[in-house]
């Protein structure tokens, strides 16, 4: 579909960018994808809105490829939404026995009448012809909120509502099985979770988001309501990314607490860029990416670009590989995405084989968490995060979620994994108890 697009300069991009998701609340579907202009390989845009949607599809995770595949060829348009891990039992004979607290669709994708993209100090405006005579009133109710109008209020969790799902010592006990797993054979790695939740909660997206992203800041961010349900995402992570015929995908594996002695820091990060576990953590999951991306790659094209190369986020560093590959022309951008998903670094190695074991040691449903939320181009392009260091709400019930895992590889700790977990907790804590 052709849209009108109109280009305004800005002033104040971080501001402008404040403004656009107070004034984005009006709408029953959100999406905020936000760079936080982190220097990361492979960059689009520095953030963009999709706002109401024209045409939606949303669906279980039951042939939810090939609906999706459908919906997204027939629109050729922009599409906006996401993956949830559960739909690893649509491409693997699999299931998902554990609770469900959350009640998330598994795949929700819409088309936005509305598209604003930030670039630097403009503003991109790309609106469906029924709404582009709104363009210019829109461009001037942005400007004109201002940044303390908080429409979603201020309500916090109560202290100590926020409670975790396994105690330390379940905890404790089942990293030891998935050692017993891993000493035998049956995996070499498995990327273990544990949910955080409140019940009965009432708290402020919006004010939440801007905290976790604030104290983040990292390069995937993202915010997304579509209804009456949220993600608030600050993923330092990309899943996967398609420009043209060229996949990249850069997988997270290893990561070391931040200090606020700059020469303890330092030692730190050169600790995690040569510590055998850390670097064997990332290792493991690149060749499973590789393996993976070979599906639909031409052959010989699959290439390692960066190896385990050290990036420092606000909270903590961690290990990021890159891995590119080439595609042939014309091949369906939603089955690249199938033949990769889940990604590798939320399943571990043997990817079926850690999946299986996985979903009879947590005790919830993983949803929504551990999965990607992007978007496609009208020509096929696509860009999609791995959904972790994030908050999940369902506002109807008053459920808050987060989860939080790690790679358990032969050489893990269990205590020391637990205390990595609390590492990767802490933030999102923070921002709901604060």
């Amino acid at each position: 579909m052709q849209r009108t697009e109109v280009v305004f300069p800005l002033e104040d991009g971080d501001g402008f960018k404040k403004k656009l998701l107070l004034w984005a609340q009006q709408y029953a579907e959100v999406i905020w994808l936000d760079s936080n202009d982190y220097k990361h390989l492979y960059p689009t845009f520095d953030a963009v809105l999709a706002v109401d949607a024209l045409t939606a599809i949303k669906t279980d995770h039951h042939r939810a490829f090939d609906d999706l595949k459908e919906y997204q060829t027939t629109t050729a348009d922009w599409i906006f939404g996401y993956l949830s891990y559960d739909l690893k039992n649509d491409v693997e004979q699999l299931t998902s026995a554990n609770p469900d607290h959350l009640h998330f669709p598994d795949l929700y994708f819409f088309q936005p009448k509305k598209i604003i993209f930030i670039r630097g100090n403009t503003a991109v405006f790309r609106y469906m012809p029924m709404v582009d005579d709104e363009v210019k009133d829109d461009f001037e109710t942005v400007c004109n909120i201002k940044e303390t109008d908080n429409v979603d209020g201020h309500k916090r969790v109560e202290k100590g509502a926020v409670k975790a799902r396994i105690p330390k010592e379940a905890y404790l006990e089942k990293v030891e099985q998935l050692l017993a797993h891993i000493h035998r054979g049956d995996i070499y790695e498995a990327n273990f979770c544990q949910e955080f939740y409140a019940e009965d909660a009432e708290f402020s997206p919006l004010r939440a988001f801007s905290g976790l992203n604030a104290i983040s800041r990292p390069p995937f961010a993202a915010y997304l309501k579509l209804e009456d349900k949220y993600l608030l995402s600050a993923s330092p992570e990309r899943y996967l990314k398609r420009t043209g015929n060229r996949v990249v995908s850069q997988p997270i594996k290893g990561t070391a607490r931040r200090a606020e002695s700059p020469e303890e820091d330092r030692k730190l990060k050169d600790e995690l860029e040569n510590t055998p576990k850390e670097r064997s953590e990332n290792i493991m999951i690149v060749d499973l990416v590789r393996n993976d991306l070979s599906v639909k790659a031409k052959k010989g094209s699959v290439q390692v670009e960066e190896l385990c190369g050290v990036y420092t986020f606000e909270q903590v560093h961690q290990l990021v590989s890159t891995v590119v590959a080439e595609v042939e022309d014309n091949t369906p951008s939603v089955d690249i995405i199938r033949s990769t998903f889940p990604m590798g670094s939320m399943t571990g190695a043997p990817k079926i084989s850690a999946m299986k074991i996985i979903e009879q040691l947590e005790v919830t449903k993983r949803g929504l968490y551990s999965g990607a939320v992007g978007y496609f181009t009208p020509s096929g392009d696509f860009d999609f995060n791995v959904v972790i260091r994030s908050i999940l709400y369902n506002e109807e019930n008053h459920y808050i979620s987060f989860t939080v895992g790690g790679a358990i590889t032969a050489g893990s700790v269990p205590e020391k994994e637990y205390e990595e977990c609390m590492v990767k907790a802490r933030a999102m804590r923070k921002v709901l108890e604060e």
